[in-house]
């Protein structure tokens, strides 16, 4: 397995590009269209993963899926963002980003087979209503959206954002994921579960 991150957009989010040989999969294609499709050049893109539908994570779906004929895989509980993203950019400034009807719902739980690979759907609810995480157990990588960044968490006060509920959602993933696990966040550095359990300040309470 390869990975490819691309930090995309005035908000410098990370799009990931999971490959397996010639067959990938993109995950939150934020913004950049034109730089993300050339990343996957060659490659048969198999789904568009996200984790949560915040402008900032879903502004190049629409010409990433028209490209690549991939089918789109979206939090259930937050397809209406999808399908009219400019009612929810909270800030003046930003888009205009297209709209698209996912081809797939997640709500946690389930087990998706693609590009070769086997990625666990984990709800992690808080930095947004639906968002999930994507585990790759045998790999040890998570996927972690905007739930766990590099010393940081994400922020909650955005609508249907709740702190306790965030913590409640990293509590789980440190629960059910070895320390080892490498985190692919949605903003900043690559770390590790155990780093993070030992060094981010914003995870004391659950100490």
């Amino acid at each position: 397995m390869q990975v490819r991150g691309l930090t995309v957009g005035p908000l410098q989010e990370n799009c990931w590009v999971v490959a397996n040989g010639d067959r990938a999969v993109v995950v939150d294609p934020g913004e950049e269209a034109d730089r993300i499709i050339a990343a996957i050049d060659g490659l048969t893109v198999e789904a568009i993963l996200l984790t949560h539908t915040h402008f900032d994570h879903i502004g190049a779906v629409a010409p990433v899926a028209r490209h690549t004929g991939a089918p789109v895989v979206c939090p259930q509980v937050e397809v209406p963002v999808m399908q009219d993203p400019m009612k929810y950019v909270p800030w003046p400034g930003f888009g205009p980003y297209e709209p698209h009807d996912p081809e797939q719902t997640i709500s946690g739980g389930e087990t998706l087979q693609l590009a070769g690979l086997t990625f666990d759907v984990i709800f992690t609810p808080g930095h947004s209503p639906g968002h999930v995480s994507f585990s790759l157990a045998e790999q040890r990588v998570l996927l972690s959206g905007d739930v766990l960044f590099e010393g940081s968490i994400g922020r909650t006060d955005l609508p249907g954002g709740d702190h306790a509920t965030l913590l409640d959602s990293i509590a789980k993933l440190l629960a059910a994921l070895p320390d080892d696990t490498r985190v692919l966040p949605g903003h900043m550095g690559e770390t590790s579960l155990g780093r993070e359990r030992a060094t981010n300040p914003f995870l004391h309470e659950l100490a």
